[in-house]
């Protein structure tokens, strides 16, 4: 259905500091940097980009909008979550299950340093 998602950040190397570090524990990396901008995949598919703006959308905590990341395995979620975190993130849920949400739903949530929430998720048992 989505293709890939653009989002406007406000310093690109904040930017690419934070997400080469949040999205290696979940098998993607930056696959196009240009001036101002950064395209994020994997096997040459580019899902998320990254492109410095004038007027960045301001972070709504109450808005709802969030960007959830497949994860191969729970080890990558807490990965994520560290990495994240180490890399500018602010904490917005430690990893962990979520069984309100399914049985196996295994999910961490982060804040960018833009104020987008971003969620590491993994549906697999172990």
């Amino acid at each position: 259905m989505i293709d890939h998602i653009s989002i406007g950040v406000s310093d690109i190397a904040k930017t690419k500091e934070f997400y080469h570090s949040a999205l290696k524990p979940l098998g993607y990396s930056c696959l196009s940097e240009g001036e101002g901008s950064l395209g994020y995949g994997k096997d040459e598919t580019i899902q998320l980009w990254t492109n410095v703006a004038k007027k960045p959308v301001k972070a709504d905590m109450d808005s709802g909008l969030h960007f959830c990341f497949a994860a191969p395995t729970r080890k990558s979620v807490d990965a994520f979550y560290k990495a994240a975190v180490a890399a500018g993130g602010r904490d917005n849920g430690k990893p962990g299950l979520r069984e309100d949400y399914g049985p196996n739903y295994y999910a961490a949530y982060v804040i960018d340093p833009d104020g987008y929430r971003l969620e590491a998720y993994c549906s697999k048992a172990s």
